[in-house]
């Protein structure tokens, strides 16, 4: 009990302190009556609207909490308080391109502090000509014109997964049967680890790291940021064995310097000709593992919901992948010209993720005073953009609930209003990879069954990232009209 007590104590101090300056900053700003604040509601201090916005992401309630203060207040910039930070929130595509244009001019990114902890000195820390540099790095290895080299490894990941995972099973759970799947590819390039042993191992260690990802950076025992440190401590310290293995294999020419992304990092510097330290490539490594994995996970299970859903859909997805196969030899590989013919295949996917978009929206933080719509945003203040505020807008997507995979053929959307992976300097690294990643098991897997949805109400939530909330379980019917030859 003595314990407990002694170890509560740091927290209500640390607690205290934050209401003082939260308090201290708002009776500021009261105070000065040339600041006209954007319309909204700071809510209680240090905790502010953050509940209710996680409340709301749980609940897949994401786009009515946007739409409830858009149309409380008839605008297109909101304040509210999340973490302990005031906020303001920005709506439509002109607020996207705003925050996405103005990197680095007033706006610079911007994580709250259980992230920022967790993935230490990887590129969500970094601003200016460091971030650039970083991004710079990294996409040197996840560019199209790389990846389609990788394009053949995918392939074998995607139909090996689909035979030991799939076959044979009258029912699979879409969730935690496709993560086998991303995590696979995301191990394999990354850190050419195939073992499946290994790769479940350091896929167990990322779903304890995911869980304290978003919410109070409380490190005490117990805590689900406790778990989330101590499974990042794990992770990176295997990486950095790695690392240690491989610059000896690297001298020895024991393993090709293309031969995955550690060997790119460590034979790779940035523009000024220096390379990535140890500590900053085992970060770098955490994230994109985190991020290649996730959001493909996420986005996969949600393409499974919908076509498993609307049979039209699929249909024609079948058809697309059928025509390409045909063209090929038995068993031969795919190649980057069927990637690129599998554009309806594609424009499904897109419309998957405007309907239910991976990531709920990332931050900025103001880096001095400016103007946005008539409203003063204060230095110090916090930013945020949700797709929600635009995927469904009516304005810009015409009978937004309604599934509409035509939206994006020709021109596509209007500018900055599909923005599933951010936009600007800061648009999502693995956006290519994501795309070769998805395509893959698109084909794979239509080829093989069709499939119906055992629960067809099951919903979606955020929890870091979206996930059905009952791991979207799936009756399975394989195909008896497609031969294998043209299955594989």
């Amino acid at each position: 009990m003595e314990v407990a007590k002694f170890l509560a104590l740091p927290t209500i101090l640390a607690l205290f302190v934050l209401c003082l300056h939260f308090i201290s900053k708002l009776v500021k700003l009261r105070k000065d009556p040339s600041v006209n604040l954007p319309p909204g509601n700071l809510g209680w201090p240090i905790v502010g609207e953050t509940f209710e916005f996680m409340l709301a992401a749980r609940g897949g309630t994401v786009v009515r909490f946007i739409k409830d203060r858009m149309e409380k207040h008839d605008c297109r910039v909101f304040k509210t308080s999340f973490l302990g930070d005031p906020m303001a929130v920005f709506c439509g595509p002109a607020g996207n391109k705003f925050l996405f244009s103005n990197e680095n001019k007033i706006v610079q990114v911007w994580w709250p502090s259980s992230i920022r902890k967790l993935l230490r000195t990887s590129l969500i820390s970094k601003v200016g000509e460091e971030a650039k540099m970083t991004r710079r790095l990294l996409l040197s290895f996840l560019s199209a014109e790389v990846l389609r080299n990788y394009l053949p490894k995918m392939d074998i990941i995607a139909q090996n997964h689909i035979k030991t995972h799939w076959q044979g099973k009258e029912q699979v759970i879409i969730y935690s049967t496709v993560q086998l799947y991303t995590y696979s590819l995301a191990c394999c390039l990354f850190l050419s680890i195939e073992d499946p042993i290994h790769v479940s191992e350091f896929s167990s260690k990322l779903d304890d790291f995911l869980k304290g990802l978003l919410g109070f950076p409380i490190n005490l025992p117990g805590t689900k940021f406790r778990r989330s440190m101590k499974a990042a401590d794990e992770i990176t310290t295997e990486v950095k064995m790695m690392i240690l293995k491989r610059k000896l294999e690297l001298q020895e020419k024991n393993v090709s310097p293309t031969q995955d992304l550690l060997s790119h990092l460590l034979v790779t510097p940035d523009s000024n000709g220096r390379f990535m330290t140890e500590t900053e490539i085992s970060d770098n490594m955490l994230l994109l593992l985190f991020a290649g994995h996730d959001t493909s996970r996420s986005a996969l299970s949600s393409i499974m919901k919908y076509l498993g859903a609307m049979p039209q859909v699929y249909e024609q997805v079948l058809k697309e992948q059928v025509e390409i196969s045909r063209q090929k030899e038995a068993g031969e590989l795919l190649q980057w010209e069927d990637i690129q013919k599998m554009k309806y295949s594609w424009n499904v996917a897109s419309e998957v993720m405007r309907l239910l978009p991976p990531v709920a929206g990332t931050y900025r933080v103001a880096i001095k005073d400016f103007n946005y719509a008539g409203y003063t945003i204060p230095k110090g203040w916090k930013l945020r953009w949700l797709p929600g505020s635009t995927h469904m807008d009516p304005a810009y997507f015409p009978n937004p609930e309604a599934f509409d995979a035509s939206r994006f053929e020709g021109e596509g959307p209007t500018a900055y209003s599909y923005v599933p992976f951010g936009g600007g300097p800061r648009m999502c690294l693995g956006l290519e990879f994501a795309r070769i990643e998805i395509l893959v098991f698109m084909h794979h897997i239509v080829k093989w069954f069709k499939w119906d949805l055992v629960n067809s109400d099951e919903k979606f939530k955020y929890d870091s990232l979206l996930e059905p909330v009952n791991g979207l379980p799936i009756r399975l019917h394989p195909h008896t009209i497609i031969d294998s030859n043209q299955r594989l």
